[in-house]
């Protein structure tokens, strides 16, 4: 999930901003501090849960994966990417993708390496998850797919990873959506305790840093219900049944699951060293890099990880063309709790 020390300052959340509804936001009346003008497209309202798959799922070999990934949409249309998060999958984008499709994009949903049917080329790889790792499996999954440029959008790790693209590798992204805004994580920050509500939130990384929790990721029965208890925490509103969850627990009995998401929270937290190949990149993100290409920030209000004040504690990190919208009664979850919100973000974020 998200970078804490982002969010030192997640406690007091309904001391923030007043968060924009639903129905305001599907007609561009968000709250923005762009001086963009609205999008002339608007992206119906859906129920969420409408769409419940995909079509066939595609794979490519694509840097040290073969990557699995769904598609829609024409084949010529202006591309954009949907990147998921930790404990999700594709599926997060079930109702998004059509409606993204809908309006002409053509759109890859790919899983991120250890989820669903991606796989590593080798059994030699080192199944490691260093936030740039995966970054440059979606630049891969760009190349193998000759997409030179697209629109980015995801949420929790597929949010870090388009922010990583967007700031190191700018001339491949069109525009940015970015649920929770900047997460290129700070390993120096995360060594630094933070207040005893955040620790708090982050009870299942502590887990992982442990035996225990460990044992718990590598029994495939085990690591499911601990994934379904962190969706009912992230996401107290979001009344998600027993097959929606099962659609999207069938992604963590890769056999790669469990090793890839321990390596991503402990390395996060200083346990683990990286592999030498992605020094170099890690270097860059430790500065904390700008974004400048045009941007979307979502905060989903009821995400226990959502700080205060508006988006305004990682404002600084974007010099572009910048919208920040706060979604009520929404959690962590936020394209698949309101796929129309998420959509028409994306949509926005092209045309800023």
């Amino acid at each position: 999930m998200i970078n804490r020390r982002t969010f030192t300052r997640a406690v007091g959340l309904s001391t923030g901003a007043a968060a924009v509804s639903l129905s305001a936001l599907q007609t561009n009346a968000s709250a923005a501090t762009g001086s963009a003008e609205p999008s002339s497209a608007t992206v119906p309202t859906v129920t969420p849960g409408t769409h419940t798959g995909f079509g066939a799922i595609k794979q490519v070999n694509a840097g040290l994966l073969n990557i699995g990934y769904a598609e829609a949409g024409p084949a010529h249309g202006p591309v954009v990417l949907l990147l998921h998060g930790w404990p999700y999958d594709i599926h997060s984008f079930a109702d998004v993708a059509p409606l993204l499709a809908d309006q002409g994009y053509r759109v890859i949903v790919p899983y991120l390496r250890g989820h669903g049917s991606t796989r590593f080329l080798s059994r030699h790889t080192p199944r490691t998850a260093e936030q740039s790792a995966i970054a440059l499996d979606i630049v891969a999954l760009m190349d193998a797919l000759k997409i030179h440029k697209a629109g980015l959008a995801g949420f929790d790790w597929g949010s870090r990873t388009a922010d990583i693209i967007a700031a190191l590798w700018p001339e491949r992204v069109k525009s940015l959506v970015s649920s929770s805004g900047y997460l290129i994580t700070d390993r120096k920050a995360q060594l630094m305790p933070a207040i005893p509500a955040v620790e708090h939130n982050w009870w299942y990384q502590w887990y992982f840093a442990t035996e225990r929790g460990k044992e718990t990721m590598e029994d495939v029965d085990k690591r499911i219900a601990l994934c379904r208890y962190v969706w009912t925490l992230v996401s107290p509103n979001w009344n998600f049944d027993d097959a929606t969850f099962a659609r999207t627990a069938e992604a963590f009995k890769n056999p790669d699951y469990a090793a890839v998401v321990l390596y991503n929270y402990r390395w996060r937290i200083g346990l683990l060293e990286g592999e030498p190949r992605y020094d170099r990149y890690e270097k860059l993100l430790a500065a904390q890099p700008s974004i400048g290409v045009p941007t979307i920030t979502l905060d989903a209000a009821l995400d226990p990880f959502t700080p205060p004040g508006d988006g305004s504690t990682y404002r600084g990190h974007f010099t572009g063309a910048y919208e920040h919208r706060t979604i009520a009664d929404i959690g962590h979850n936020l394209p698949q709790e309101a796929p129309s919100v998420f959509a028409q973000a994306v949509v926005d974020a092209d045309r800023l």
